[in-house]
């Protein structure tokens, strides 16, 4: 009867150790003393059990010695699995704190190598001359205002030969427009001088045909 209450015992605790894991698998399997979560192999005991009442009334459960050796290896296994995770989230956890650690050691000596570069001397190498960083700076904007300055310089001769170039054309365009005028008039004198002359020659052999 120890024996019993003992492993009872036992079993109680391993069920409210592994809860959390079998509360929703064990509605989902089927009961089976072979497989499935404890709770669901207990339920499987509990109901395959034979039931009797004492002369007082008082309810027993008749279950196979084989059916408690088997729950008692099987919980003694959880218990094992469950005391391995334990063991390797501590490994975990440990391994972590261990990495968090070195994160904040060279996270420190990187502060450190931060605050002595800006307490360095106010200075600044440019292709290998070491100069002030006011000289410095002066140095970059003056370059960057002649970079500046030829940007727009370019700018303006591109839109001044931009501007010539339109004017040539339309002046070009003009002086065709001309030409071509000029063409129209010559081209009405010749044909009016032809016609006259040709009225000339005309003229000419009439007064012949009529002597």
């Amino acid at each position: 009867m120890n024996y019993i209450k003992t492993l009872a015992v036992l079993v109680f605790l391993c069920l409210n150790t592994l809860s959390a894991f079998s509360q929703t698998d064990q509605e989902e399997e089927p009961l089976s003393l072979d497989s499935g979560t404890i709770n669901n192999q207990f339920e499987y005991v509990i109901q395959k059990s034979s039931s009797w009442r004492d002369e007082r009334g008082q309810s027993y459960k008749v279950t196979k010695s084989f059916w408690l050796n088997e729950l008692k290896a099987h919980t003694l296994d959880s218990l094992k699995a469950v005391h391995k995770d334990l063991l390797d989230t501590q490994t975990i956890v440990s391994n972590q704190k261990k990495e968090i650690d070195d994160l904040k050691t060279n996270l420190s000596n990187t502060q450190i190598a931060l605050d002595k570069t800006n307490s360095e001397k106010n200075s600044m190498s440019l292709f290998g001359i070491q100069m002030s960083k006011t000289g410095y700076n002066g140095l970059m904007w003056t370059i960057i205002a002649g970079l500046l300055g030829l940007f727009l310089l370019f700018v303006y001769k591109f839109n001044n030969s931009n501007k010539v170039t339109k004017e040539a054309k339309l002046a070009l365009s003009e002086m065709e427009e001309e030409f071509e005028e000029h063409r129209k008039t010559a081209l009405e004198r010749e044909q009016k001088v032809r016609r006259q002359l040709q009225d000339e020659i005309n003229k000419q052999k009439t007064s012949k045909n009529s002597k």
